[in-house]
């Protein structure tokens, strides 16, 4: 299979902004294993913004674009730093891969994109994508992980999309206000009943939410690739997203 695993900010670092340190080491030991196995994966993570900010020791995220761009480029360093160390004890070369809006939307450009990413999937390589948040501004922006996820999915003709987020999955009301809210295992269609459950991110942290895991999931389902929305919290869950077993929210159009 070939696979995205899309991290969230939440899933990496804890509420002060700094490195999540066993979870990320879990998280990486179970996709060095998944790749193993024989998969083809490519990790979309976020992070950068939120790890700059304890590295420089800000009090709060940086609301001015010039501040998130400061941040992003001292924060992407150490990401990487940490995904190439923890990747590398396990036999793995990671790539980093930075894209803005127009490497999608320009033709020759989004060619070029897809042709590198193929290449290195080739190789055996394990690209690690985010986007350029150190140049991307609003008007150049793709604007949010989640939909760059499912971009790269459907660029690559991933079979499976997971996204890895501080919420177990789809509900049906917010479970962090509602007691009965309950999880919403499988979904074949996003239409706007669907899209009336959507909520904001609980975290504070990243630029996700619902809306935006809902919009990669409409993208993912137009072109035929599964997609999966897991707790972060327990890296193990991508065994058995992979094995089958009602993990999270899954979306396709294979039960059709």
């Amino acid at each position: 299979m070939r696979i995205v695993v899309k991290i969230g900010t939440s899933t990496l670092a804890h509420a002060t902004g700094l490195l999540n340190i066993r979870r990320v080491e879990g998280l990486c030991k179970v996709l060095s294993d998944i790749k193993n196995a024989g998969h083809e994966v490519i990790l979309v993570s976020s992070g950068a913004i939120g790890m700059g900010v304890g590295k420089l020791g800000l009090r709060e995220r940086p609301r001015d674009i010039p501040s998130k761009q400061a941040a992003a480029a001292v924060g992407q360093c150490e990401l990487m730093y940490v995904y190439d160390k923890l990747f590398s004890e396990r036999h793995h070369t990671v790539a980093q891969l930075l894209i803005t809006g127009d490497d999608i939307e320009n033709e020759i450009r989004h060619r070029n994109f897809r042709n590198t990413l193929g290449r290195l999937l080739q190789l055996g390589a394990l690209p690690i994508l985010n986007e350029n948040d150190t140049v991307a501004t609003e008007e150049l922006g793709i604007g949010d992980n989640d939909t760059l996820a499912a971009i790269v999915a459907k660029s690559v003709g991933a079979d499976l999309l997971i996204l890895l987020s501080d919420i177990e999955g789809l509900y049906t009301a917010d479970p962090h206000s509602d007691p009965n809210a309950k999880l919403l295992p499988l979904i074949t269609e996003v239409d706007e009943t669907i899209r009336s459950l959507a909520g904001v991110s609980a975290s504070g942290q990243g630029t996700g939410g619902m809306v935006t895991k809902l919009k990669a999931a409409e993208i993912c389902l137009s072109c035929g690739c599964d997609m999966v929305i897991a707790s972060g919290q327990e890296p193990n869950n991508l065994y058995d997203i992979l094995d089958g077993k009602a993990i999270g929210t899954k979306f396709t159009r294979r039960h059709l």
